[in-house]
């Protein structure tokens, strides 16, 4: 094999083992910081400075500004967030991605292989979940690492081509090609930390004197700032079929950076020059990497500092770019909050699930104030509404629990989050039950031409009050579901026994008043089976309470239920 090949493989089977061990890392990060990421995320106030660092916070445990961008995105488009709110994340984001470069700085390699085994040892021999995980991450840095000093190592010879550093010279020399270049190398890995590390190892790379860097800090400075434009390419893509609130957030995130680099690419050398000031002193080879770090993460604090102030004017210039257009009409049966960009973050997408799930009860909650009323007043419309609503409520269960299973599969739950998503699960199953028994009951109150039974007086009060019976059971369940109230039981425990002796006496009260003709003995069926839905529908309620109680053991609903924004906007029965 010819020297050029060796390096063009030596370099992708490098950045392939650094891109393999920092998104392992994420993965194994965020499992170890389990529900530590909800404290990060329960930071996401109306306060831009506590914005700032939640996204700060959030992209060092992710290990990706992209994750963190793509999930602001989410949380904007389910309305969980404001764009304001979902700004100030992305400024911090910026910030927080800096992080892998000022690790990549270090000079590790020495201790690579012992890092790597070390990280194995504890993997294979720790019986917890939590132990593998760190295990796992001490495992994954190693091979962030090994990485890159694979790529270093067939980089040395290009120090001696004669075509390749008079290419170099040209990218340093001229800085819009050297932004040219760095955007289009992230366009292509798809991860700004991924073409920094690169970036590093590659100005770390000797010259013709050994000394020098065969890039210079101010060679390296324009293909940084590409970097930065190049990440914005995975915010557009994750807000493609979003609500116009996403999108403005993923413009948000190309203005910052784009308007970063229009600012440094005019004073390129003296930055260059205040950053070799503050940073450590040395031979430019074995210093310009933490430079390189250094130089990224001051950029980004600069314009973090500049745009925090100007926030209401990023969301007016965002708002110009794409303006409010026509209002669609929202179907009940599409999700509101899912989004499937969000199930590599398991603790934001398992939120986002649960907000869906009480959008769902809120359904249900209607049907049957509907169903009241339709008994009541003998409107046959809102007979036709419930069972319209039924149906969209199916329809949207059946998304939900697609994307559970999309959850399971990505292998990303730990155990407790896999407990809690079963539980949460269960309940679901009884809320579209609750759904379903609506339907039957709306049906039931209809004869075949569509006209609503004709029941006598006394009949329509035991009715009545027998779903204001179930009414009130299913709001203290849900009550319970969503504030984690487990003290609702005994009310609900109380009314389905209610409901079970009024049961008893209007089956006896139907046939008393059929015997005397008050009632036609056709009625008695349709009457008979609305008495079963009601009781099935007691026995539903239990359920959730039964479920509520027991996930209350290791975390609630309302856990979940606590906005990202910090507000707690969910039902509360």
């Amino acid at each position: 094999m010819n020297s050029t090949l060796e390096i063009i493989f030596g370099l992708l089977g490098g950045l392939a083992v650094f891109i393999f061990g920092m998104n392992m890392m994420s993965d194994c990060l965020q499992k170890a910081a389990g529900e530590k990421m909800k404290a990060i995320l329960a930071l996401l106030t109306r306060n831009p400075i506590l914005g700032v660092l939640a996204g700060a916070l959030t992209t060092a445990v992710l290990q990706s500004s992209s994750a963190t961008t793509v999930m602001a995105i989410g949380f904007v488009s389910a309305g969980l967030m404001t764009l304001p709110q979902a700004i100030s994340i992305i400024l911090g984001a910026n910030i927080g991605t800096t992080m892998t470069a000022q690790i990549i700085a270090f000079k590790l390699s020495d201790y690579i292989y012992i890092i790597i085994f070390l990280g194995f040892i504890i993997s294979f021999v720790m019986k917890s979940e939590r132990a593998k995980n760190i295990g796992q991450t001490i495992f994954a840095f190693g091979l962030l690492f090994l990485g890159i000093e694979t790529m270093g190592s067939v980089m040395k010879p290009l120090a001696s081509s004669p075509v390749f550093t008079d290419l170099i010279a040209r990218v340093a020399d001229v800085p819009v090609l050297g932004v040219a270049v760095g955007t289009l190398m992230t366009l292509v890995v798809q991860s700004s930390s991924a073409t920094i590390a690169v970036l590093q190892n590659f100005a770390a790379q000797p010259g013709a004197d050994g000394v020098s860097s065969m890039l210079g800090l101010a060679g390296a400075i324009p293909i940084l700032l590409g970097d930065n434009i190049g990440t914005t390419i995975t915010a557009l893509l994750a807000c493609i079929g979003q609500t116009k609130d996403a999108k403005r957030t993923a413009v948000a995130h190309c203005i910052f950076n784009i308007s970063g680099c229009l600012l440094f690419i005019w004073f390129v050398k003296p930055y260059a020059a205040l950053i070799q000031y503050l940073s450590p002193k040395g031979a430019e080879i074995d210093v310009i990497s933490r430079q390189i770090a250094n130089a990224h993460t001051l950029f980004n604090i600069t314009m973090t500092l500049i745009w925090i102030p100007l926030i209401w004017l990023m969301v007016k210039i965002v708002m110009r770019i794409i303006p409010d257009g026509k209002i669609s009409v929202f179907s009940n049966a599409e999700p509101m909050y899912l989004d499937s960009k969000l199930i590599p973050q398991p603790t934001a997408a398992l939120q986002l699930a649960v907000k869906e799930i009480v959008r769902c009860t809120e359904l249900v909650g209607e049907n049957l104030q509907n169903l009241i009323k339709a008994e009541k007043t003998g409107d046959g419309k809102l007979i036709d509404a419930v069972i319209h609503s039924a149906g969209d409520t199916r329809t949207l269960y059946e998304r939900i629990t697609e994307y559970f299973a999309e959850l399971f599969a990505s292998g990303g739950l730990t155990e407790e989050q896999a407990s809690q998503t079963a539980g949460i699960m269960y309940i679901l199953s009884d809320v579209d039950r609750m759904s379903a028994l609506c339907r039957e009951i709306g049906l039931s109150l209809k004869n075949q031409n569509g006209q609503i039974y004709q029941y006598s007086a006394d009949a329509r009060e035991d009715l009545e009050k027998s779903m204001k019976l179930i009414q009130k059971m299913y709001e203290d369940s849900i009550h319970s579901m969503v504030t984690g109230d487990v003290d609702s039981a005994k009310r609900v425990a109380k009314r389905k026994e209610e409901i079970l002796e009024l049961d008893m006496k209007m089956r006896k009260g139907h046939v008393k008043r059929v015997g005397k003709g008050k009632c036609s003995a056709k009625l008695t069926a349709p009457f008979n089976k609305i008495i079963h839905s009601v009781d099935r529908m007691g026995n539903c309620c239990l359920n959730i309470l039964d479920a509520v109680q027991n996930n209350s053991n290791e975390m609630g609903l309302s856990y979940f239920l606590e906005d990202p924004t910090g507000e707690n906007k969910a039902m509360e029965g």
